[in-house]
């Protein structure tokens, strides 16, 4: 790991190179059917990759300014062309729409590319500076570990990878014993802490999965229930926005089950429903 942080010849071209491919990779993970809601697309969307990117070249860089104008030129070289590469293929208007805010981003490392390369000097005061990406590597990791835990094994590579960098970072990046001791404790108490959490508040999915209307007629005093209830609960509530009644989910798991809706006088509709972490589909069980 200390090559990687501190032992790289980090060229121009070889800055200009790995941004283009992280670019274009990004790209295609953001297209790719296969890739959604997994780990291989979660760089499109989340920071993990991108701070490793950072340390990355700041830690590889020769001055201050080396690494802010670094930072700054493979940022932005990378984002413009994860959406650019999208709108040549899909057609699509990603580059206006979104870059905006990953402009300001880009921006913002040259005074964090700058600032950053002080953690070279091996003092204390470089591991405040690193504390800030530790902590947002570690919401980051709640995040993934709460995905996870909803729909195992979706999302596991990048909850590993980003314990893995909590811990590699502070021991990669400094020499003096004691600031490495006190990295890791540090980053081993945001580790902790981020699992108490997402144990104590496990992952819920909370939505409307039918309505009460022209095809599927219900109130409060119908029954509607899982298969299997490992997956959640359902009820019947009335929604005062529409004036009718919905059946509600608090979905705890992803995968496929069945539901039924239950009439007073025990008929029976069943239906298929298979649930992700953000999303689901419906569909009515034939005889």
């Amino acid at each position: 790991m200390k090559k990687i942080f501190g032992g790289i010849n980090l060229t121009w071209p070889k800055l200009i190179i790995i941004a283009i491919i992280a670019g274009i990779y990004t790209a295609i993970m953001a297209m790719l059917p296969i890739a959604k809601d997994t780990s291989f697309s979660d760089l499109t969307v989340t920071f993990e990759v991108w701070i490793f990117f950072g340390i990355f070249i700041i830690t590889n860089s020769k001055s201050a300014k080396d690494s802010a104008l670094k930072c700054f030129i493979f940022f932005l070289i990378s984002q413009p062309l994860v959406y650019l590469v999208q709108d040549v293929i899909n057609h699509s208007n990603l580059f206006i729409t979104y870059y905006r805010f990953w402009f300001g981003w880009t921006i913002a490392c040259l005074p964090m590319g700058f600032i950053g390369y002080y953690m070279k000097k091996d003092k204390w005061w470089g591991l405040l500076i690193l504390i800030p990406m530790l902590l947002l590597a570690g919401e980051e990791c709640a995040g993934y570990l709460s995905k996870t835990m909803f729909s195992f094994p979706r999302h596991l590579l990048t909850t590993i990878f980003c314990l893995s960098a909590l811990i590699v970072y502070p021991l990669a990046i400094f020499n003096n014993k004691k600031i490495r001791i006190t990295g890791v404790a540090i980053s081993s108490i945001i580790i902790i802490a981020l699992t108490i959490i997402c144990i104590i508040n496990p992952p819920v999915y909370s939505t409307d999965i039918l309505f009460n209307g022209e095809k599927y007629k219900f109130d409060d005093n119908y029954k509607v229930y899982l298969t299997d209830n490992k997956y959640g609960e359902l009820s019947i509530r009335y929604e005062s926005g529409i004036e009718d009644w919905k059946v509600h989910a608090e979905f705890k798991k992803a995968g496929k089950t069945e539901f039924i809706l239950e009439s007073p006088d025990g008929q029976k509709i069943t239906f298929d429903i298979y649930i992700r972490r953000d999303t689901y589909t419906v569909e009515e069980k034939s005889n």
